[in-house]
């Protein structure tokens, strides 16, 4: 009997996931592509950001791994059209640059990327990565019940939404996770390595760095009620808002 096909997340197999592979050297994305199908996902490839972002209208893939330094429109461009159109919004993206520079990463994340290579990069690291993000993205949200609400924030776990003062607010399904752990636990502070452990998985080499551009985005979407999510120096985040009384 033949072994089973390995799991990404949420009951998904390599095979019923698409990647999108963009990069203007043909043989990095040949070789990220060889290993990727090798690895049973379903891999198509775009070597400008313009044929990437058609790429996407043609068919929406699971995770883009997109390399910032694009001809034309490049990644950040690419990345910021993926985090702003609806159909793409919870697309995992992980960044390739060659620039070593924290500024250069830290750009990416703040523009929504889920992770981040530098190059020169292990093809076989990159597929543990994409592996990662595609768990972390399918992972079932947490428990459906009561909507929990923390003052004007009100999070319907059933129907996997946001709302401020009734305003819907479009999150991204890592910033979803990060504000449902922080609202959940609110009062109580909780470090970057937990919130890494809980919301990212804790890849030992993605860095605390990676928290705070993603609080950083989180404080933005919620607008005033972004002050509700206090920094702890030197330890991380908490959630102060106080309990709605029920029936509120």
């Amino acid at each position: 009997m033949p072994a089973a096909a390995p799991l990404t997340g949420a009951g998904l197999r390599p095979g019923d996931a698409h990647v999108l592979v963009v990069d203007d050297e043909r043989d990095i994305t040949a070789l990220v592509a060889y290993h990727l199908a090798k690895a049973g996902y379903r891999v198509t490839t775009a070597g400008t950001g313009v044929a990437a972002l058609e790429a996407i209208a043609t068919e929406v893939p699971d995770l883009v791994v997109l390399d910032l330094m694009l001809p034309g429109r490049n990644g950040y461009e690419v990345l910021d059209e993926i985090r702003r159109r609806e159909e793409t919004r919870d697309a995992g993206v992980i960044v390739l640059t060659a620039r070593r520079d924290e500024p250069d990463r830290i750009k990416g994340l703040a523009g929504g990327a889920d992770d981040y290579l530098t190059k020169p990069f292990s093809p076989e690291e990159l597929v543990l990565r994409v592996g990662a993000v595609l768990r972390r993205l399918r992972a079932p949200p947490a428990a459906a019940g009561p909507v929990l609400r923390a003052g004007a924030v009100a999070i319907d776990r059933a129907a996997h939404t946001v709302t401020v003062h009734g305003r819907s607010v479009p999150l991204t399904a890592l910033e979803y996770r990060l504000l449902i752990l922080l609202v959940e636990r609110r009062g109580r502070v909780q470090t970057r390595p937990q919130l890494l452990q809980a919301v990212w998985e804790s890849q030992p080499d993605i860095q605390t760095r990676t928290v705070d551009m993603h609080v950083q985005r989180l404080r933005a979407k919620l607008g005033a009620e972004g002050a509700s999510i206090e920094t702890v120096r030197g330890f991380g985040y908490r959630f102060r808002a106080a309990e709605t009384p029920a029936g509120k």
